[in-house]
């Protein structure tokens, strides 16, 4: 490392020897008690300033995010029109209907058969996750075959499996 000969201030020969001579600036004692220790700093100063400018000028001139924008399958079931709460509310808390009729209308909802999945899984043997629809497969299995019939991928109504 290269270190100075010369007072950098006043141009008086520096006579350093040892360990010292690449601590200190390149200043000779006297410039630098005048100088004092701002000297020391002022360049880290100047970084700090300029560092805190350019990020301040960066998030000034960064542009808007986008808009969010949430986009739907072409073929999804949800319509385009705008969702109505109170359709939603179910019918028989504001009609004030009794619990007879609360309890046929989960009866009915039992009656429906449930399919499962019946793709082949690693181990070899048929999924057992639940579907909507017969030939529909789970999300981790879409687009593999069924290896059981269709007649086995419904569970009856009252058997309890899982």
């Amino acid at each position: 490392m290269h270190t100075a000969n010369f007072c950098v201030e006043c141009g008086e020969r520096l006579a350093r020897t040892g360990w010292r001579a690449r601590i200190r600036r390149n200043s000779c004692d006297d410039c630098a008690r005048r100088m004092g220790t701002f000297a020391l700093v002022r360049p880290l100063i100047v970084i700090a300033l300029i560092a805190a400018g350019a990020f301040a000028l960066g998030k000034y001139l960064r542009p808007a995010p986008p808009p969010l924008v949430v986009e739907r399958a072409a073929n999804s079931p949800l319509s385009d029109l705008p969702v109505n709460l109170n359709e939603l509310a179910p019918t028989e808390k504001r009609k004030g209907a009794n619990a007879s009729t609360r309890n046929s209308l989960t009866a009915s909802s039992d009656d429906d058969a449930v399919y499962i999945c019946g793709a082949r899984t690693k181990k070899g043997t048929p999924c057992h996750r639940r579907v909507h629809t017969a030939g529909e497969r789970c999300y981790q299995h879409k687009g593999m075959p069924a290896i059981l019939p269709l007649e086995k991928l419904i569970i009856k109504p009252g058997n309890s499996s899982r």
